[in-house]
């Protein structure tokens, strides 16, 4: 497996993998992505911001990372403080053809290894109350759960607000 920063021709590749993960979320009750979120414009952005993170195996992207220091203001409600610079990961998908491979792991590891690289203390990510495989993923990575939000951008939904810090 390779860990790299995606490129605007990896876009075709990660649209896929977000056609095929959707449709699996929804049917799991996890409502926090659909046909119109993460979309292209969005990819683009975290691209020419070099915060978009691609795992690769045998040519084909098997997941996605936002790897950002973009925290929302709700996770102050969480009792976290978002005054604080920390490593922020988004936009965290696996292809549904490569999940249970450590994947998620390895990108989560990549944001571990940029925060050394910027010398930031936290790591920080968030996931809806129904995404039970990310629940079980970031304690055994170390992190813990600061609390629960809702996000104004995503009206309904909860979230769960999980942080890490290194020493």
């Amino acid at each position: 497996m390779i860990i790299r920063l995606a490129t605007v021709n990896d876009i075709p590749q990660i649209m896929a993998l977000i056609t095929d993960v959707v449709p699996v979320m929804i049917a799991a009750g996890n409502y926090q992505w659909n046909e119109n979120y993460p979309n292209i414009a969005v990819f683009t952005e975290d691209i020419k911001l070099n915060q978009l993170w691609v795992a690769e195996i045998d040519s084909q992207i098997s997941g996605i990372s936002a790897i950002t220091t973009d925290q929302d203001d709700e996770y102050a409600d969480a009792g976290l403080d978002i005054a604080q610079t920390a490593i922020v990961t988004h936009r965290l998908a696996v292809n549904i053809h490569y999940q249970g491979l450590g994947i998620a792991a390895a990108l989560l590891q990549q944001a571990e290894t940029e925060a050394i690289k910027r010398d930031i203390k936290v790591l920080r990510v968030d996931t809806n109350t129904e995404n039970q495989a990310t629940q079980k993923l970031f304690p055994k990575l170390g992190y813990t759960l600061a609390g629960e939000i809702s996000l104004k951008r995503k009206p309904g939904l909860r979230f769960l607000c999980y942080e890490k810090r290194l020493a």
